[in-house]
């Protein structure tokens, strides 16, 4: 792929993002979508989306709904293609590898670069819910552990 179809690809995924939040809750119940479970508490992920990408055979995107629930945090992990998310209730902190950590509220948006570890904390009094757009590699996983993001 080359450099100039990225630019497309980050704005495709951003508005994919924005348009599907308001449709969260019909396509948690699609039926066929991928789905994920995770093992950590207060954290849960759950793939509700997985489609092709007209004209680039080697990406697909990958819709995650996540929740946290007050002072709970994801575990540390990166993705094989790049990630953009939403806040859609509550307030995250979120670390990325070699950036200083910031805060995002409902309604704000964030984007972190394909293979950077990142991982992000519930740092309000109610729960966290995002929705976030993968832009990943096809036949990988679409999240993988990392360890802890530093500055």
């Amino acid at each position: 792929m080359s450099r100039s179809q990225w630019p497309r690809l980050g704005r495709l995924a951003l508005a994919i993002t924005l348009a599907s939040a308001a449709a969260l809750p019909a396509l948690a119940q699609t039926p066929g979508t991928a789905s994920t479970a995770t093992a950590t508490p207060g954290f849960a992920s759950k793939q509700v989306l997985v489609a092709p990408i007209t004209g680039v055979e080697t990406k697909q995107v990958v819709l995650v709904s996540v929740s946290l629930a007050p002072g709970a945090s994801a575990p540390a992990h990166m993705h094989p293609g790049d990630c953009y998310g939403s806040v859609l209730e509550g307030v995250i902190e979120l670390r990325v590898q070699g950036q200083e950590p910031r805060r995002i509220a409902a309604g704000e948006s964030y984007a972190t670069l394909g293979n950077v570890p990142h991982q992000f904390t519930n740092v309000g009094e109610v729960p966290v819910r995002l929705l976030n757009t993968l832009v990943v590699e096809k036949g990988r996983p679409a999240t993988q552990p990392a360890s802890a993001p530093t500055r």
